[in-house]
């Protein structure tokens, strides 16, 4: 009686397989995880600005308003110290001008740490 009983069962149960086997779709391969990307190479690839900064002179605004041609304002360096030099605004060393052909370059005299490389993702 059991084998009866348990006939019907059985081709439903097979029934089923065949429909769950038809739904469910084949396993695809996982996709490969991306590259890591190398933080420190892709931060040197963005521009910045390099300037050197010569001085600077706290004026008010009425010794700003009698500035004309040929004035003079002197500025907080002295003659033949070092100027500063900046990225971005940002103080990193310091240099002395030169001619560098027909423009003005800079020797750098002192640097700060600008290792990019221990910059981590």
């Amino acid at each position: 009686m059991n084998n009866a009983s348990n006939a019907p069962d059985d081709h439903l149960l097979a029934d089923l397989e065949d429909v769950l086997d038809d739904e469910v779709p084949a396993a695809t391969p996982a996709a490969p995880a991306p590259a890591k990307r190398n933080f420190a190479q892709m931060m040197r690839r963005i521009p910045v600005t390099l300037t050197l900064e010569v001085g600077s002179a706290k004026l008010s605004l009425q010794d700003l308003a009698e500035i004309e041609r040929n004035s003079v304002v002197e500025l907080d360096t002295l003659a033949g110290e070092p100027l500063i030099i900046k990225v971005n605004g940002t103080v990193i060393g310091r240099a002395e001008v030169v001619v560098s052909g027909e423009n003005y370059g800079l020797k750098v005299v002192e640097l700060s740490d600008l290792n990019l490389d221990s910059l981590t993702s």
